[in-house]
């Protein structure tokens, strides 16, 4: 029997996308991991530019100075059409592979640009992506499929209640070796770098939200600096166990805790950590923890952060923008209300917008309907009629009339502020992922931290280019 002359050779490990048109099934994602996968990326064996054959019926170009890419060859990502493309930038450098300025560590961010003439899947990742009207329109018809198909009040009260539950069963199915090391935390936020270096002496850090010590651990890793201590704290009882479990738990240097950053001051050690008394804290680490909190927690966990922070202490910050596509790629069934949603392992999420960011912490708030009742009780206080003669009567009044009043927020100084958008690419299953960060060092007013305030790794890029340019 005559056999089949075997096909040209392509490159080891490659596959001939041409040789099939039968689409592949959708993958979903591991379980519980929907929001947490693609937050590093490491790249996987090169693929040649040219591997995949052109084909004969390329779509035209819509403009003169950006042709339309052939997404015949890619795939939708989690919902969101492959047609959608990226904004390109103008070319500036050089693309010659023997004189390529693109970058290759996958975890130097903030320097790869999408430029015209890039093959989209010769990386992956390309930072400061914008997105095109086209997919901003498709966001929006897909949040609005969300508002109308809400998460049912069974559900909205039973996730609201007892978030520590889901939590607990999050980290009893998922151990330590589950989660990947934040390895670009240093370069996000320059401090974390300075303060780990030998001779900077007493340094407390305080973690919310540590989870399973993916981001205290790496610090601690070539710390040369004995007076650094890590406060890992975190409300899920099992995610301190693994924390406490690990190998490298080192109680010199970390000590972790079960903490809720939203507990009332009225609580066990007047609400702050174990361990942690007030105006004690130079730096306090948030990492995709503030978005895991009901918006109505907001206001007692920035205070709460405020109270154990000394004066010119900082908070660095990162979490979820609205737009990512964790949050376009949501079905029916978990919305929650505007931008907050419940994942399908029952945890809860939010998506942030910049100025709603620097209202929370900065303590400019949009003013609501309670704002404005505040106000009326604060002109009845000052119009009090007392009871003749009595001082039991004067507090009955003023206790009337304050009522539920609740202090102005703390307003903390916004160091730095960035916008982090970048587009992911699996190569292998040609995917496009359009991500969404918020960053930012919020700084406590004062001068009682030895620590310098910490800069964004965009913001330093910038000041070193500068100075580069100056000399």
């Amino acid at each position: 029997m005559e056999t089949a002359a075997p096909s040209e050779p392509t490159g080891r490990f490659e596959t001939d996308n041409s040789v099939t048109q039968k689409q592949k099934p959708r993958q979903q994602l591991s379980k519980a991991m929907e929001h947490m996968r693609f937050a590093v990326t490491v790249d996987p064996i090169p693929r040649s530019s040219n591997s995949i054959p052109p084909t004969s019926t390329s779509i035209p170009p819509t403009s003169t100075s950006t042709p339309t890419p052939n997404t015949e060859n890619e795939n939708d990502a989690y919902g969101v059409p492959a047609s959608y493309a990226p904004v390109r930038n103008a070319p500036s450098r050089s693309h010659d592979p023997s004189n390529n300025q693109k970058r290759t560590d996958p975890f130097a961010f903030g320097s790869r640009f999408l430029e015209e003439g890039d093959d989209i899947f010769e990386f992956n990742a390309w930072d400061h992506v914008s997105v095109d009207s086209s997919y901003l329109t498709f966001s929006e018809e897909q949040f609005a499929k969300q508002r109308a198909d809400p998460v049912s009040d069974f559900d909205r009260k039973r996730f609201n209640e007892n978030p520590e539950k889901w939590w607990n069963k999050f980290y009893a199915n998922n151990k330590s070796n589950f989660f990947k090391n934040r390895k670009w935390l240093a370069q996000e936020f320059p401090v974390l770098e300075d303060i780990r270096k030998e001779g900077k002496g007493a340094v407390k850090v305080l973690e919310v939200g540590a989870g399973a010590g993916n981001s205290a651990f790496p610090i601690l890793k070539d710390n040369k600096n004995e007076g650094l201590k890590i406060h890992a704290c975190d409300f899920s009882k099992k995610a301190v166990e693994v924390i406490r479990s690990n190998e490298e738990y080192d109680k010199r240097y970390i000590q972790a805790d079960v903490w809720d950053v939203a507990a009332s001051p009225d609580g066990e050690n007047g609400g702050l950590p174990p361990g942690v008394e007030e105006e004690s804290v130079d730096v306090v680490l948030m990492i995709f923890i503030f978005s895991a909190l009901n918006p109505k927690q907001w206001e007692q966990a920035v205070k709460n952060i405020w109270r154990v922070l000394k004066p010119g202490g900082q908070v660095l910050f990162r979490d979820y923008g609205r737009g990512d596509l964790a949050q376009v790629r949501f079905k029916k069934g978990r919305w929650m209300e505007e931008n907050f949603y419940v994942r399908g392992d029952g945890t809860r999420v939010y998506f942030f917008e910049q100025q709603e960011l620097e209202q929370i912490w900065g303590g400019k708030g949009k003013e609501t309907k309670e704002d404005d009742e505040s106000k009326e009780v604060a002109e009845q206080v000052e119009g009090l009629v007392l009871h003749e003669n009595t001082k039991e009567g004067q507090e009955k009044d003023i206790k009337s009339a304050l009522g539920d009043v609740v202090a102005p927020s703390p307003a903390f100084e916004i160091a730095h502020f960035g916008v982090d958008r970048r587009m992911l690419v699996n190569r292998q299953r040609r995917l496009k992922m359009y991500r969404c960060w918020m960053q930012a060092v919020f700084r406590k007013p004062g001068s009682a931290s030895d620590v310098p305030t910490s800069t964004l790794r965009q913001d330093k890029a910038a000041d070193d280019e500068a100075a580069q340019a100056e000399s």
